[in-house]
C-alpha cells in the first residue's frame, strides 16, 4: 500500500507545463530580439562559443529537479506493517448517475460535479463504515467494491465523468440490482444504498428493484439532482461549450428532475428522498440516518505503519541540480572537435 502524506503538494506539478510554455515563449522573444539586431547567421558566428543546446539541457535538468522536489514534499509513503483490526460500522454503497443530463448546470458547477463534491465530504466524515461506488447510465458498473480505504474511494471518485460508461441512459433499477449483489454477507441489515441522480429513469422498473433490495435488508435513499422546471443539457467540444443538446427537429432538450419517481423509490426501499440544492448539505441528513443504524463488527487488514520515501526524490533533485549548476552554456572545446558521427574535424 502506498500513499502520499501531503497530497496537496502534487497540485504544484502543474507548474512544470507552465514553465515549459514560459521557456518556449522566452526563446521566441530571444530569437526575435536577435533578428532585430541584424543578420542571424552573422550574429551566430560572433557568439560561436555559445552552445546551441546546452541552455535547453539546463532547463530540462532544472525542470526534472523541480519535479522530484515536489514529489519529495508530497512524501510518498509505503505501508510496512499490516494488521487486522476490528471495526463497527455499516456498508454504504453509493450509486452515482453519470448520464449526460448530469452535466446540466441548474446546480453549480453542474449536477455531476456537485454530487461528487458531496460524496467527497461524506467520505471525510465516515469513520468505521465500508464504502463502495457504482456508476450508471444505460447500465450499471461497479467501480469500487466495499472497502474501508477512504483514500482510494476519493481518488477513484475524482476520475469519474460522463464518458466513463459506454451506454447513455438512466438505468436506476440496474444500479439497485448491482448494489444488492455487491453487498458482503447474508445479514438483512447493516446495508445502505444511496442513489444520486436526476431520476429520469427510462430503462427499467426501479421501484420493484427497490422493494427487492428492501426485502434483503438494504435501505435505499435517493438524492434528486436538478430542477423540476427543466434545464438544457450543455454540449462540449474540446472542453468548450458549443451549445445545447437538441432533438432531431432542432428543439432544445430539457432535463427535469423526476421527484415523484425518486420519492417512490425511496419509499419502496424504506429510505428517505432529499432534493439537492447549491448548499450541498443533503448527505448530512442521510449521514444522521446512517449514524442511527445498528452497526456490525467486521475485521479488515489495514496498514498501521508507513515508511517515508521522500529522501529518494530529494536525492534525485539534488543530483539534477548539481549537474545543472556545473553545466556551462559555452561549448566544450574538446567535444566541439567531434561531430555527431564521430568524425574528427580537420
Amino acid at each position: 500500500m502506498i500513499r502520499f502524506e501531503n497530497i496537496g503538494f502534487l497540485y504544484a506539478l502543474a507548474l512544470i507545463p507552465a514553465l515549459v510554455l514560459i521557456y518556449w515563449w522566452a526563446m521566441r522573444l530571444k530569437l526575435k530580439s536577435l533578428k532585430s539586431f541584424g543578420d542571424l547567421e552573422l550574429l551566430k558566428s560572433l557568439i560561436s562559443d555559445t552552445s546551441k543546446y546546452k541552455h535547453l539541457v539546463k532547463f530540462i535538468l532544472s525542470s526534472a529537479a523541480l519535479f522530484f522536489i515536489i514529489l519529495g514534499l508530497a512524501n510518498l509513503q509505503v505501508g510496512s506493517k499490516l494488521e487486522e483490526v476490528k471495526r463497527e460500522g455499516v456498508d454504504i454503497m453509493i450509486a452515482l448517475d453519470v448520464s449526460n443530463s448530469m452535466t446540466a448546470e441548474d446546480i453549480k458547477p453542474n449536477r455531476l460535479e456537485s454530487a461528487k463534491q458531496e460524496i467527497s465530504r461524506l467520505i471525510d466524515k465516515l469513520q468505521n463504515d465500508r464504502i463502495g461506488l457504482i456508476v450508471f447510465g444505460g447500465d450499471a458498473y461497479l467501480q469500487l467494491p466495499l472497502t474501508p480505504d477512504y483514500s482510494a474511494a476519493k481518488l477513484l471518485l475524482s476520475t469519474i465523468n460522463t464518458d466513463i460508461v459506454p451506454v447513455q441512459g438512466t438505468a436506476i433499477g440496474s444500479a439497485i440490482r448491482l448494489a444488492s449483489k455487491s453487498f458482503i454477507g447474508g445479514e438483512k441489515k447493516y446495508k445502505v444504498l444511496i442513489i444520486i441522480t436526476d431520476g429520469e429513469n427510462h430503462e427499467d422498473d426501479a421501484i420493484t428493484e427497490a422493494k427487492n433490495a428492501a426485502s434483503d435488508g438494504i435501505i435505499v435513499h435517493t438524492i434528486g439532482m436538478g430542477s423540476v422546471l427543466g434545464t438544457p443539457i450543455p454540449v462540449y467540444h474540446n472542453n468548450n461549450q458549443v451549445g445545447f443538446k437538441k432533438t432531431q427537429d432542432g428543439n432544445t432538450v430539457l432535463t427535469k428532475l423526476d421527484e415523484a419517481g425518486l420519492q417512490q423509490i425511496a419509499n419502496a426501499g424504506n429510505g428517505v428522498y432529499i432534493r439537492a440544492t447549491n448548499r450541498q448539505d443533503e448527505l448530512e441528513t442521510i449521514l444522521k440516518e446512517i449514524s442511527a443504524m445498528e452497526k456490525k463488527e467486521y475485521a479488515s487488514k489495514v496498514f498501521t505503519e508507513y515508511e517515508d520515501r521522500f529522501q529518494y526524490f530529494l536525492g534525485f533533485a539534488l543530483f539534477f541540480l548539481t549537474i545543472e549548476f556545473f553545466l556551462s552554456e559555452r561549448k566544450n572545446k574538446w567535444l566541439s572537435k567531434w561531430n555527431l558521427f564521430g568524425e574528427v574535424k580537420k
